[in-house]
């Protein structure tokens, strides 16, 4: 699956890939709000992580940035499939992207792709409670609070609090202006 945005292009991952997507991700700051990232970040995560299998419905998304004169990899977006009942959204940015509505307009699109193209019903996703800046970025998508745990860091090698959220795609509220394209 592909998106184009306004300012971003979303397209899976190739192993040429690996070397940006590390400049990217291999921020202390990035590892330490995300479950599954190991901590250090090395081009062999990098290159596993690419040669990953993906089926043809799989959103497993780089975040490419066309609005600078040179398009650069600025993050990545998912639908996690395999955890739970509803698929979970996963996103991060790296820091000099933060603040911009990246992962906004990025979140959008993947709405999108999810309620039109793949016709789910529903998404989760979590953050920790010590970023709180993700939560108002699922805020924007639409996403409300289902509760509060623990999600295991892999970066910090123990459980963290977290919020759990929830979306519901065909939800009268959300309409489709939180699902456009635009930012």
């Amino acid at each position: 699956m592909f998106a184009r945005t306004p300012r971003l292009t979303l397209r899976p991952g190739w192993p040429e890939d690996a070397p940006a997507l590390t400049q990217a991700v291999a921020h202390e700051s990035v590892a330490m709000n995300l479950s599954r990232l190991p901590w250090p970040y090395a081009d062999t995560d990098a290159a596993e992580w690419l040669a990953m299998p993906r089926g043809p419905t799989d959103v497993t998304l780089l975040i490419l940035t066309h609005d600078t004169p040179a398009p650069r990899l600025i993050g990545t977006i998912a639908l996690d499939r395999e955890s739970g009942d509803a698929p979970e959204l996963g996103y991060w940015l790296t820091p000099d992207a933060w603040g911009r509505g990246y992962a906004t307009e990025a979140g959008r699109a993947v709405l999108h792709m999810a309620r039109h193209a793949l016709g789910l019903k529903r998404l989760r996703s979590r953050h920790f409670v010590d970023n709180p800046a993700s939560g108002r970025v699922l805020g924007k998508l639409g996403f409300h609070e289902t509760g509060r745990g623990a999600t295991f860091s892999r970066a910090r090698g123990r459980e963290v609090a977290s919020v759990m959220l929830a979306c519901d795609l065909e939800d009268g509220r959300l309409g489709d202006q939180a699902l456009s394209l635009a930012a």
